[in-house]
């Protein structure tokens, strides 16, 4: 039946679905095709007639798939990128425009990683999209096919709920190391010449975290050990005012060791924590993806430079 269907679609008609489900609006879509929207409208129109389902929901907040919609996009999605990949390793000079995205909690060498990917196709045409984004938007953005992988860490506090609102979305998380917690903070910090630290030395300073906007930020925290009582603590949203509050204030976080000094910058370091027997503070960095999904060639790369990445700092 699925093959029937793909009988009478076109790769155009295929690129057109794919492109409006990410953008989630039919405006951007069109944008991006360079095609005006009459013509985007019409092409949806003809594939619902012929398919006899309704794709996409029309909302006040833009397009939606619905639950038939969703399940023939992900179908497509993997046709499209089984096309891709034919066309990459054989196809001379191929105009094919490469889409990729990732959406991760924010980790430096996942950008490292990402940078080197890119690179790969720089002679080719591209739409690449990297999302340093909240724990729970990474999650939507991987279920919703808006993003092929996402970049997470699971801990003791927050591994059931995490499972189990990856088992709701059907998706899966592939383990790529797993790590001691460190202390990340300036070297002007007046600790930055300690050997390892513990609570009771870093008490004192503002313990600086990402904010999750939700109710369950312990569950959804990048940050590990986020359920100690911290004296002081100050959110950012983003890792440059992170870093601007470890030196302006001798601000520290707690996350994992494992980051790209060439993107960061010398001016702050790595402390191994201090733990105890009470404490368990390691963290198990993975990605995660649609269950049964083949990963995109881009997909394929960009893990293959986030393990260089990964072993660089083992």
């Amino acid at each position: 039946m699925f093959c029937e269907v793909l009988y009478f679609m076109t790769l155009q008609q295929i690129n057109y679905l794919l492109t409006i489900a990410e953008s989630r609006s039919m405006n951007k879509a069109a944008e991006k095709l360079f095609i005006a929207q009459p013509t985007l409208t019409g092409a949806v129109r003809d594939v619902e007639n012929e398919l006899g389902i309704q794709i996409f929901h029309r909302t006040h907040k833009g397009v939606i798939p619905t639950a038939e919609g969703d399940e023939f996009l992900q179908k497509i999605k993997r046709v499209y990128q089984q096309y891709e990949d034919v066309m990459e390793e054989y196809g001379e000079e191929t105009n094919i425009r490469r889409r990729f995205a990732v959406s991760m909690q924010h980790y430096s060498f996942a950008v490292k990683a990402f940078i080197e990917m890119a690179k790969h196709y720089d002679s080719n045409k591209f739409d690449l999209a990297l999302r340093e984004t909240a724990t729970a938007n990474v999650i939507k953005d991987v279920s919703t096919m808006k993003s092929e992988i996402g970049i997470i860490y699971t801990c003791e506090t927050n591994q059931r709920m995490i499972n189990k609102l990856l088992r709701k979305n059907e998706l899966e998380f592939h383990s790529l190391i797993v790590c001691s917690a460190s202390v990340y903070l300036a070297r002007s910090h007046p600790l930055a010449k300690e050997k390892e630290l513990g609570f009771e030395q870093l008490d004192p300073y503002p313990c600086l975290s990402f904010e999750q906007g939700n109710e369950d930020e312990i569950y959804f925290a990048e940050e590990i050990l986020i359920e100690h009582a911290y004296q002081k603590t100050i959110k950012a949203t983003d890792r440059a005012t992170m870093m601007n509050l470890m030196e302006g204030l001798n601000g520290y976080t707690l996350c994992s060791s494992i980051y790209s000094e060439k993107l960061c910058g010398d001016q702050f370091i790595v402390i191994p924590f201090k733990d105890d027997d009470n404490i368990q503070s390691s963290m198990n960095i993975g990605y995660i993806t649609k269950k049964n999904n083949d990963l995109s060639s881009m997909g394929k790369r960009f893990l293959d430079e986030v393990r260089k990445e990964l072993e660089l700092r083992e």
